[in-house]
């Protein structure tokens, strides 16, 4: 029994330190991919996870199978095919000056195939959740198919989905898509939706009004109104001073009402990409532990993502001694 992902597996490569691309002919390599960094993050803490993607098959592939199954993550539904493996390309943040991400991920072995390619009645078997994200049906025709297929399949056979919603504009504006009618197809599947009221706007196609909380939560009954398999919401609000200093809370709601969390200042910051999917991870853990008390899951979000933000790399690799250290607070080296 483990928590199923279903998601485009990438290489990430960016210049060492806070170097511009190419200042130097160097790169550091990382794997990438947000569903994967869910899966990871969940592994790390303790949890049955598998992943369920295509790669290359060539050694890049093969490299992004082995790293993850070193972490914990079941590969075993992870398919090599002929073709390419995604690549995104990552410019640091710093000071004033903030990160850029150049993708390279067009005609990849995973956004190439068929949807009808995928077996969901055998890749599902045994699941206890499907986790999703908006960056898989952004990538085109086959993906966003391909991604409703495992939402229908994961509905059919009583199991919760979890939805990111990870709107990404260049993605979707690369092809003739119509992500609201998509992603609304998706979270109608949906028990458990990562976003915030800016993904409900576009959703439902209207604003909301007010500040803060208060926003926060209409924007959260909107969508319980508007999708009846919905129960909770989480997300976080991100104030940033700088590429090096963020202040963050997380909130999470339910039908019966919303809990969100003091804002905390993460200065330092050494990488942010894989904050969301870290406090993703998190909130299901917190979720998962505690039987779905708000308070624990946006709690354990907030601690994870920010934790990450200390970590280079996409991935969260932290322990549940870790949460419970950042639960404990005090900066000092630990002997």
């Amino acid at each position: 029994m483990s928590i199923a992902f279903f998601g485009e597996l990438m290489l990430r490569l960016s210049p060492p330190g806070r170097e511009l691309l190419l200042q130097t002919p160097k790169l550091e390599v990382n794997v990438g991919g947000a569903e994967a960094n869910v899966a990871t993050g969940l592994a790390c803490l303790g949890h049955s996870v598998r992943m369920i993607s295509s790669v290359a098959d060539n050694p890049l592939g093969g490299a992004v199978i082995g790293e993850l199954r070193r972490r914990g993550v079941d590969t075993s539904t992870i398919a090599s095919e002929p073709g390419r493996l995604g690549l995104y390309f990552l410019t640091p943040g710093a000071g004033l000056r903030a990160s850029e991400v150049v993708y390279d991920r067009a005609y990849s072995v995973f956004a190439q195939r068929p949807a009808e390619s995928w077996d969901w009645d055998k890749l599902l078997e045994g699941a206890t959740r499907l986790h999703l994200s908006g960056i898989t049906p952004a990538l085109g025709h086959n993906t966003a198919s391909a991604a409703i297929a495992a939402a229908e399949a994961a509905s059919a056979k009583g199991i919760p989905v979890s939805f990111d919603g990870n709107y990404r504009a260049k993605l979707w504006e690369s092809w003739d898509s119509d992500p609201r009618a998509v992603l609304t197809q998706l979270i109608g599947h949906a028990d458990l939706l990562f976003g915030n009221h800016r993904d409900i706007s576009l959703l439902l196609g209207r604003a909301f009004s007010g500040d803060g909380p208060d926003r926060r939560r209409e924007a959260a009954e909107a969508a319980f109104a508007a999708f009846p398999k919905l129960q909770t919401i989480a997300n976080t609000a991100r104030h940033v001073d700088d590429a090096d200093s963020h202040r963050v809370s997380a909130r999470v709601d339910t039908r019966a009402g919303g809990y969100q969390t003091d804002e905390i200042l993460i200065a330092g910051i050494v990488d942010r990409i894989g904050a969301g999917d870290a406090f993703a991870a998190g909130v299901l853990h917190g979720l998962i532990e505690s039987g779905g008390d708000a308070r624990v899951a946006a709690h354990a979000g907030l601690a994870l993502t920010a934790l990450k933000h200390s970590l280079p790399g996409d991935a969260s690799l932290f322990t549940r001694a870790d949460l419970a250290a950042f639960g404990e607070g005090g900066l000092d080296v630990r002997r």
